[in-house]
């Protein structure tokens, strides 16, 4: 019995990170371009020592943590967890069937480029832009929060999931057809069971996005534990802005937790 010798890398030929004289030019245009960015931006050394010194008196004035005003702390992480979760449960609800009307192996291309436009319109805004839009709209508090990150849902998990559609295979849905079954048949006997198992991943990320962007569209006014710490930072009462920000951390930490135990239950 021959034994066939493995062979052994080339001593001599191309460099393992070889790049074209195009890649080159390039690299050089943007480091030509960071240079002369940090120049308009009047960034120096001297500044940047000066905020690391304020930077850490800030931080010194925010130990230790104080729970003084737990009840408010507690009234806005509830207020913001309420608004991630309906914030995910409709938006995944909308993006459903957006999804699917843009998937092209589904559906013909009058109707996927709408639902394109759509998932586009909800992902070139940041929340925070959406919140003040909602918030001009609807006025302060926890509604403009939910309506704010409802758009940002579809756009996220709209995108993700049209994708996924597009990507099973085409042999359980010609099955289906076949039968004669309407529209609708087709899509929940072959295509969810597909991609059940990617939704349930994208489901339980969104739900854990909306949790941590539910604090950046409170700083605005929307509602949730955000508008609790930019009160806190109005009063200058920065050891409870550093005990809102280690709940948030230790929220975030669990969610992350949850979002994988789901997970491993649906084998995602």
């Amino acid at each position: 019995m021959s034994m066939v010798a493995a062979k052994s890398p080339p001593s001599g030929g191309d460099p393992p990170f070889h790049s074209s004289w195009q890649a080159r030019i390039i690299a050089l245009l943007v480091l030509v371009y960071a240079v002369y960015a940090l120049g308009q931006l009047d960034f120096s050394f001297d500044r940047f020592v000066k905020g690391l010194d304020s930077g850490a008196h800030f931080l010194a004035r925010m130990f230790p943590p104080s729970y003084k005003n737990w009840d408010q702390l507690l009234t806005g992480f509830i207020e913001s967890m309420e608004i991630a979760v309906l914030a995910t449960f409709f938006g995944v609800l909308i993006s459903l069937p957006i999804a699917v009307l843009g998937a092209r192996n589904l559906m013909p291309g009058w109707a996927t480029w709408p639902a394109r436009l759509i998932v586009t319109l909800c992902r070139a805004f940041n929340p925070v832009i959406t919140a003040i839009i909602f918030i001009k709209a609807v006025g302060f508090g926890a509604l403009a929060g939910v309506l704010a990150l409802i758009v940002a849902s579809i756009g996220f998990v709209g995108k993700l999931f049209m994708e996924a559609i597009e990507e099973i295979s085409m042999k359980q849905i010609e099955a289906v057809r076949a039968t004669g079954a309407p529209f609708m048949s087709v899509v929940i006997y072959s295509v969810l069971p597909q991609v059940m198992g990617r939704l349930v991943g994208f489901c339980s990320y969104q739900l854990d996005s909306n949790l941590r962007n539910s604090t950046m569209v409170g700083i605005v006014g929307a509602g949730g534990i955000g508008g609790v710490l930019f009160a806190a930072f109005q009063r200058f009462e920065y050891d409870f802005v550093l005990a809102i920000l280690i709940t948030i951390i230790a929220v975030v930490l669990a969610g992350e937790l949850a979002s994988n135990h789901v997970k491993r239950i649906f084998r995602v």
